[in-house]
């Protein structure tokens, strides 16, 4: 669904044709249950947060700027509902080495010159192997992962849902191939 179809759904909407915000709820319920599942990990709270998502949707459709990234903004309003559930539930994990901006001293110093997706590719023959891998990462790398290869964000769209430039985003997204390098290498 491209920025006019989401366009002509959001004039629907406006002008009392519930079908419009259907057609955008039947299209983008499936990847945002997804990330928000990836984010709780848990499906109960996934649905739930998926719903309460769709409801701010509802109620704040005026707010969207035509022009700008509706998929961004989607994924915005379900990080920060996710996370506003997860902290109610206080179960979020952040890792120990991460500042407040979401730097990691640690990982900036360990370089690794190796052909990671090369290598990634020829021994992940097990998508399994590696969704469990992703699910084990630190919040933040998970969610940019998350948004990067499930919801084929760019950069600057995964820099506008989590509130971080886009290169701090880059930098997190290496972090995460990263660890999940190690993880790859350590099952072998």
């Amino acid at each position: 669904m491209d920025q006019i179809d989401i366009q002509k759904n959001i004039e629907r909407i406006s002008e009392g044709d519930d079908a419009g915000f259907v057609e955008i709820l039947n299209f983008y319920i499936k990847p945002v249950f997804n990330f928000v599942y990836r984010i709780c990990g848990n499906s109960k709270d996934a649905e739930d947060i998926t719903q309460e998502v769709f409801i701010k949707l509802w109620k704040n459709l005026k707010k969207y700027r035509p022009g700008t990234s509706f998929k961004a903004w989607l994924f915005s309003i379900a990080r920060n509902t996710a996370i506003d559930w997860l902290r109610k539930k206080k179960n979020i994990n952040f890792s120990a080495f991460e500042d407040e901006e979401g730097e990691n001293k640690l990982f900036d110093s360990v370089v690794d010159e190796s052909p990671w997706p090369d290598d990634l590719a020829i021994k992940a023959e097990n998508s399994g192997m590696i969704e469990g891998f992703i699910s084990k990462l630190p919040a933040i790398y998970k969610e940019v992962i998350v948004l990067r290869y499930k919801n084929q964000l760019t950069f600057d769209e995964i820099g506008e849902v989590i509130g971080r430039p886009a290169n701090t985003v880059k930098s997190q997204h290496q972090r995460a191939l990263n660890y999940l390098k190690k993880m790859l290498d350590a099952s072998n």
